[in-house]
């Protein structure tokens, strides 16, 4: 506790570090009321409340902004759209492959280009959101008005958003985008936890201790699985310019178990609510479309989640394969002097990294789907719905890898200014100023 007290005290004495903190803070507290504020013309009071399926995991991103019909309805969510589909555009479109290439105008282009697509897609989502989770009853003025100016206001709300997550990377601390995502995540955490203790009550308290010594382990398995890497050996060779030797050290290249992080959970969960959707359609015409519609709605049963489990291993494969290059990470080693000892650089270092990434990625593709089903267990076992999805899946994946990048930027500062870092040996596992960059 002293050494905790210590450490919090030489965060603030940093003038630059308290800064961006304070700003941070500042930053999400406008995007959380921003989130209360409903569309004009909307009767909060008729609402529907929480949503379910694909809509209640957004709602869940965005800290209830999705179901309050709020200016902030729709989020960073499409920016976040954009963003993947500029990402895969660049594996297999020339054109983005040259702009990813041309440096610092070819990264303004793309942005420029994201943020035109964000503008379309959330025009798109917008028209979708109004007509599925605003009731007519809701309205208080007319349909065409109405969705006018609340295309506008969604428009503008993303854009605010964006412009919400730019200033908290700039001026605050951690990544902003993901950020404002943890920020709506953790604000149904208290009530979630309040709803789990009002129902297990005082006779369910031993049940309760249980439930949060479980979350524990979880928690820490899921930091281990964010964390755990594989080092690849990197030798430089000497290099003599102006008379000083340069080179010759030994340094690692970092290669997560886990390199796709939460996007195989985000492709298979919008996908597992295709079936039900196909099914809906068909239901009163086949009892085969009844039963997979009972069947895909139902977030425990044991089919929903044996495939929900093969499409996150298939799709973490995949979002591995289009992400991490090992031809252009063997070529820059090559370019930079280094080599693997014991392999020749150039195509055997491609296909010793490539050999690698393949070994690790299944373990850590198994280990990522148990993780996404595990709220899945935590319903089956009596934890409350609410509170359950903070057993696994995307919440706590993205909670954690937040939290632990936020953690290692305040790492970072400390160690700037020779303070001691925040754990005892004084640097974080993992911190990527330990390896080489390849």
């Amino acid at each position: 506790m002293k050494k905790f007290i210590s450490t919090v005290k030489n965060i603030f004495s940093i003038e630059d570090l308290r800064i961006r903190i304070v700003n941070t803070i500042g930053f999400l507290v406008v995007f959380r009321l921003g989130s209360y504020i409903v569309l004009p013309g909307v009767d909060p009071n008729q609402l529907e409340g929480s949503s379910e399926g694909i809509f209640g995991l957004i709602d869940t991103f965005l800290g209830g902004a999705f179901s309050n019909a709020s200016i902030f309805g729709l989020g960073i969510m499409p920016y976040i759209s954009a963003s993947i589909v500029l990402q895969l555009l660049t594996v297999g479109v020339p054109y983005f492959q040259k702009l990813q290439k041309e440096g610092e105008s070819g990264r303004k282009r793309i942005n420029q280009i994201t943020r035109v697509l964000t503008i379309l897609i959330t025009l798109a989502q917008g028209i979708g959101y109004i007509k599925a989770t605003i009731p007519s009853d809701a309205i208080l003025v007319s349909q065409v008005l109405f969705m006018f100016s609340s295309l506008i206001l969604l428009t503008s709300g993303t854009m605010f958003c964006m412009w919400l997550g730019e200033k908290i990377t700039e001026k605050g601390i951690g990544n902003g985008i993901s950020m404002l995502i943890m920020i709506g995540i953790i604000s149904n955490l208290p009530g979630a936890i309040l709803g789990e203790v009002v129902s297990k009550g005082t006779s369910g308290a031993l049940l309760l201790i249980i439930e949060f010594f479980v979350l524990f382990f979880v928690v820490v398995g899921v930091v281990a699985l964010t964390e755990a890497t594989r080092r690849i050996p990197v030798q430089y060779a000497k290099q003599v310019v102006g008379g000083k030797v340069y080179g010759g050290q030994r340094q690692y290249i970092p290669i997560k178990v886990n390199a796709s992080g939460v996007m195989p959970i985000i492709f298979a969960q919008s996908l597992m609510f295709v079936p039900a959707l196909i099914a809906q359609i068909w239901s009163s015409e086949s009892d085969i479309a009844n039963y997979i519609g009972s069947t895909f709605s139902n977030p425990t049963s044991w089919q929903y989640n044996l495939v929900f489990a093969l499409m996150i291993i298939l799709f973490t494969f995949f979002y591995t394969a289009i992400t991490v290059n090992p031809e252009q990470i063997a070529e820059d080693m090559k370019r930079n002097g280094g080599f693997v000892p014991g392999v020749k650089p150039g195509a055997p270092t491609a296909d010793f990294i490539d050999n690698i990434i393949s070994r690790i990625t299944l373990p850590g593709s198994v280990l990522l789907a148990l993780v996404a089903i595990m709220p899945a267990f935590a319903m089956i076992a009596g934890v409350g719905n609410q509170f359950a999805q903070f057993y696994g899946g995307t919440s706590l994946l993205i909670m954690v890898g937040v939290i632990m990048d936020t953690l290692r930027q305040i790492e970072s500062y400390l160690l700037m200014r020779h303070y001691e870092g925040m754990m005892k040996s004084g640097n974080m596992k993992n911190n990527p100023s330990n390896y080489a960059v390849a």
